[in-house]
């Protein structure tokens, strides 16, 4: 990857880092540990990967994106906001009554949201029937879907699984954000999901593993799944919880649920500041 896209990358990633610990702080919620994990896989995708229009946030020629782990909203509405789908100013409403980033993505009510999701394991089915209904469109648009671990758990995710790949749909492109952490502790613990690459090729899936953090390898993965014809394609992609903020990365199992105090947003937001100044700029 070129060394200015990279550190373009590097900086919009911390930027909405920055951003999502405002929200949080602000609404006293936020699902730290999962919306930080997938801070840098959106960043990829909404800015080098997908074909989206933020002017025009309903054409009909953007790629399709679908947050399956719904919880995770306020990196995605980060992304959002900054990708130029609404105004920056938005995310300090974030989980307000009535206002249009609540604390599940909204199709119809939020600019630039493609699914409503809130219920785990429906995201892979919502993408495969989309891929399905598009895939005479021309041109035929990707549908990229980012499921969190646990959701692997439920029965519908591997149904539509099965779905996907029975209909040849290699439209779709899976991120799994395996961070091996769900609400009630260590996916391992929990339900062991290994070996998951030979889980998904048994059901007829092109596998592909990626750091989800590393720019490169997740730009490597996204162009061999876009090559990938007559399949669809999941990307494992290693994550962090609470990637950036080393107090959170630490809390582990606690911090989905944790709730910033003014003095440990600012802690978090130096961090990171201090991240971005040695990356070299600001978005």
């Amino acid at each position: 990857m070129d060394k200015a896209v990279l550190k373009r990358l590097k900086t919009v990633s911390n930027t909405v880092r920055q951003d999502v610990i405002r929200m949080a702080g602000v609404a006293r919620c936020g699902n730290l540990a999962s919306s930080l994990s997938i801070v840098d896989i959106l960043t990829i995708l909404y800015w080098k990967e997908m074909k989206i229009f933020p002017e025009a946030p309903n054409s009909p020629e953007r790629d399709r994106f679908i947050l399956s782990k719904g919880h995770g909203c306020p990196a995605l509405y980060g992304a959002l906001a900054h990708r130029g789908f609404f105004s920056r100013e938005e995310l300090w409403n974030y989980s307000r009554l009535g206002t249009m980033l609540q604390g599940h993505p909204q199709y119809k009510i939020t600019p630039g949201v493609d699914a409503t999701t809130g219920s785990l394991g429906m995201g892979p089915g919502i993408a495969s029937g989309m891929a399905l209904a598009l895939r005479h469109s021309t041109p035929s648009p990707y549908i990229y879907c980012l499921t969190g671990d646990g959701e692997l758990q439920s029965g519908s995710f591997w149904e539509s699984v099965l779905f996907a790949s029975h209909h040849g749909l290699d439209k779709v492109i899976l991120i799994v954000d395996l961070n091996g952490l769900q609400s009630e502790g260590s996916t391992d613990r929990i339900l062991s999901l290994e070996p998951l690459s030979d889980k998904f090729r048994s059901f007829g899936w092109e596998v592909l593993r990626a750091e989800g953090h590393d720019f490169s390898s997740l730009e490597k993965a996204f162009s061999s799944a876009r090559d990938q014809k007559g399949s669809p394609s999941a990307i494992i992609a290693r994550t962090v919880p609470g990637k950036g903020v080393s107090f959170i990365e630490e809390a582990a199992e606690g911090a989905n649920r944790m709730v910033l105090s003014r003095e440990e947003m600012d802690k978090a937001l130096k961090e990171l500041s201090q991240d971005q100044l040695s990356t070299g700029g600001t978005i």
